[in-house]
């Protein structure tokens, strides 16, 4: 179908801040029961588990005669690969934004899975064993720690069906954008007669017409833009009605320290041997 859309276009001549710094991670002999009030978001964010890093990635490969291009620098409305959360948010919660904050938990709070289960550890060394107690212990130690992070932050414009999902790494890398994710209503219809698959096809034209426009040509087979031949160099895809821009190199870099120094700051009992 791409190449299909590629064809006829050439016929045409179409041609909340970080909340928390970074600390060291250590043992605070503190009480564990503190006040959870200020992680209470009322429905604009939210906290939730860290899923497992995808660090699987496949090869990547120029197209015959084709450059690298600076995909690091490619922008989606604005938003850009190794951005912070600052500049993220003034970017899309401002007044003169083209997009909105979804209308629940449109800030994702994370704490990452190898620190959650060494709180969730020292937690329970301190005999907090209840669920909801241990979750509010386990979020008051990753507070105070600089372990709870913005890992997502999701926009929209309702009237015209767009999306902007946009996920961040952890405070071990400087809480860094490391995926963007928009998406469209090109690709969908509102029947399947002849008449609607005709409509389809002249949004998702259009759409693919305006990213050339923007982007240029795909460098890499029909549907992608990449640095390199590396496939964790920044890189971006797209699909019917979306665009997906991705750092792997930094998401993989961003799991491995967390997995290194989760382990080496795990609160172990004092054994003696």
């Amino acid at each position: 179908m791409i190449k299909k859309i590629l064809f006829l276009m050439s016929l045409c001549s179409i041609v909340l801040y970080p909340m928390f710094s970074v600390a060291v991670p250590g043992y605070d002999d503190e009480e564990y029961e503190e006040d959870y009030d200020d992680l209470s978001f009322d429905g604009f964010a939210t906290i939730d588990d860290s899923e497992d890093a995808d660090v699987n990635v496949n090869s990547v490969f120029l197209s015959h005669d084709e450059d690298p291009v600076d995909v690091k620098h490619f922008d989606i409305a604005g938003a850009m690969l190794g951005m912070d959360y600052n500049e993220i948010y003034n970017l899309f919660f401002s007044r003169n934004s083209l997009y909105a904050p979804r209308a629940r938990n449109s800030v994702v709070y994370t704490v990452n899975k190898e620190w959650k289960y060494n709180l969730d550890y020292e937690c329970r060394q301190n005999n907090v064993f209840v669920p909801e107690k241990l979750e509010k212990c386990i979020h008051s130690l990753a507070k105070s720690r600089g372990l709870l992070y913005v890992s997502e932050i999701h926009v929209e414009r309702t009237f015209t069906g767009e999306t902007i999902d946009v996920y961040f790494t952890s405070n071990a890398t400087d809480n860094l954008v490391w995926k963007i994710v928009y998406t469209n209503d090109a690709d969908k219809t509102e029947g399947s007669t002849e008449k609607f698959e005709n409509i389809r096809e002249k949004k998702i034209l259009a759409f693919w017409q305006g990213v050339i426009d923007k982007y240029g040509m795909p460098n890499s087979g029909d549907d992608k833009w990449i640095s390199s031949e590396n496939a964790y160099d920044p890189m971006m895809q797209a699909y019917y009605g979306q665009l997906v821009l991705t750092d792997n190199g930094l998401n993989t870099t961003d799991s491995s320290l967390n997995i290194q120094q989760a382990r080496e700051n795990f609160q172990a009992k004092p054994y003696a041997f």
